[in-house]
């Protein structure tokens, strides 16, 4: 082996990657702060914890090749670490922190290729963009996923019951038994075992020595390996309780069947591997197959500082500019738009009549709002409707306006229908308004949603055009004031969605002009 090729003891680059790491480290600190506290909050983002340290020994066990490589800095690289600072200031800025802490691994991938070149990055790729498989989904793409799959484990869950010969009836999550009936919740939904179980199938994927199509079945296969052994689970439930009662679906029990299906997830892929090392042109036993290869000792010869680039150099100045992003998007400060406080908000219009009522303080200090009013009105009918409104002064990374999206299913409510609608008869600022329309369901109780982000002079539906808007308007108005505005319709068991529409519609109509006064344009 040629050891001018070797970089393993080179000082000069250990500084330049330290410096860059130290500068990074301090620009992505609230980001990384964010990411642990779902980890450990989040049952489903547990694993994140495990996800660097495979990583690096991955890494580390491709230090031979490494060193063999000679490392030929790359500008892509640094081209990767400026798209990686740009996305963290667009996260922090627009308060998305999922955005900022895709934006960290970027990061990680940009300096390594900035640092070994191209044909030492390949070496490393795969390993270090497993780094991706730990940061959390956002929470309106995560409860969507979650309702989604709730929805699909419950009709799988009853066929399954129905192969017993029970008689079961399904409304949306619910599974009725007659005697019993069973709501299949957030928990129930497996994407406690679909998020580790994907990312553990990536990895024995990497592993596994086959042919590319082969680990592709691998890493594919455990999306519907988890759907089909949780809605097994689900339906097993379902008999257990119909035959010995509902404490079949608590407690110990119910945990240890979620950790019993779980084991039987990787066995299953286990077993997948084992047939496929058998199939092909390429057989081999599976021990051969999923074979980990340890690295051997090296020695190494030092690298001078000729050896540093600009391409190095150019690293450290883009981490020391998201440090300055960093700094800038916490430290910034913003105008302050005059208004009415929401405690003046009459409660008496047109023909509705409202009762003002108040958040408990423990979602008070989970919203960490500036202001907000939580209403019930009827109108002479009898008719209700219940109106929320949320109002941040500045909207940063953890305050900022909720999306019902998001919240409504961590309440045990299900997403039956959504939709975008334009209220003709209701405008904001000359314009129609439009409002995103949620069917929503908790056992028996049914509500119909309107909501809306009412953010700066505009009226809108997307979270996504939300965060951009926040961020444009920050740039160029220094303002990311705004509020989200939610009303809500009860459908009783003698009403249907379209006596609540009207409702809703005609209460809109009402109260949407009056908001001016109290949501800065």
């Amino acid at each position: 082996m040629n050891n001018d090729l070797c970089w393993k003891n080179s000082s000069a680059i250990y500084l330049i990657l330290g410096l860059a790491v130290l500068l990074m480290g301090a620009g992505y600190m609230d980001t990384i702060a964010d990411m642990v506290h779902r980890w450990d909050t989040k049952e489903e983002y547990g694993y994140g914890y495990l996800i660097p340290v495979i990583s690096a020994f991955l890494v580390w066990q491709r230090k031979n090749d490494l060193a063999r490589q000679e490392f030929s800095p790359s500008w892509m690289g640094v081209v990767v670490v400026a798209i990686s600072g740009l996305l963290f200031f667009m996260g922090a800025v627009a308060t998305t922190h999922t955005l900022s802490q895709y934006a960290l691994v970027l990061a990680v991938l940009g300096v390594a290729l900035a640092i070994m070149g191209w044909r030492a990055f390949k070496i490393v790729a795969v390993p270090l963009a497993l780094l991706f498989f730990m940061v959390p989904l956002p929470p309106f793409i995560y409860n969507t996923l979650s309702t989604k799959l709730q929805l699909i484990s419950s009709e799988l869950g009853v066929a399954v019951i129905r192969l017993f010969g029970i008689s079961v009836y399904l409304e949306g999550n619910v599974i009725d038994l007659g005697t019993f009936k069973l709501q299949v919740v957030e928990a129930c939904s497996g994407l406690r075992y679909l998020f580790p179980l994907v990312s553990l199938s990536f990895i024995a994927a990497y592993i596994y020595k086959a042919d590319l199509w082969k680990k592709a079945l691998v890493f594919l296969s455990s999306i519907p390996i988890t759907v089909l052994m949780n809605s097994f689970r689900i339906g097993v439930i379902g008999v257990l309780v119909e035959y010995y009662g509902i404490e079949q679906a608590e407690g110990f029990l119910h945990d240890f069947e979620g950790w019993f299906i779980f084991m039987a997830c990787m066995g299953i892929l286990i077993l997948e591997m084992m047939l496929l090392s058998r199939v092909g042109e390429h057989k081999m036993k599976l021990s051969e197959a999923f074979a980990i290869d340890l690295p051997d000792s090296i020695s190494c010869t030092r690298w001078s500082l000729r050896s540093l680039r600009t391409q190095h150099f150019a690293v450290v100045f883009l981490a020391a500019g998201i440090l300055a992003g960093s700094l800038y998007a916490q430290g910034r400060s913003e105008q302050e738009m005059p208004r009415k406080v929401f405690a003046e908000f009459p409660l008496q219009f047109g023909d509705w009549r409202g009762r003002d009522d108040r958040l408990e303080e423990i979602y008070l200090r989970s919203l960490k709002l500036d202001d907000y009013i939580l209403a019930n009105y009827v109108d002479k009918e009898g008719g209700s409707v219940n109106l929320y409104i949320a109002y941040y002064n500045k909207q940063e990374a953890g305050s900022a306006a909720h999306s019902p999206r998001a919240c409504i299913p961590g309440g045990g409510w299900l997403i039956k229908d959504h939709s975008v609608v334009h209220l003709g008869d209701v405008s904001v600022n000359g314009k129609p308004l439009s409002v995103n329309r949620m069917i929503i369901k908790k056992g028996d109780y049914t509500q119909l949603v309107y909501y809306w982000f009412q953010q700066r002079g505009r009226d809108i539906t997307s979270e996504w055009l939300v965060k951009w808007f926040m961020f444009w308007d920050a740039l160029t108005r220094n303002r990311t004031d705004g509020a989200l505005v939610r009303l809500t319709a009860l459908v009783g068991p003698g009403d249907d969605i379209e006596d609540a529409e009207r409702r809703l519609r005609l209460f809109a109509r009402v109260v949407v002009p009056l908001l001016t006064e109290y949501i800065p344009d």
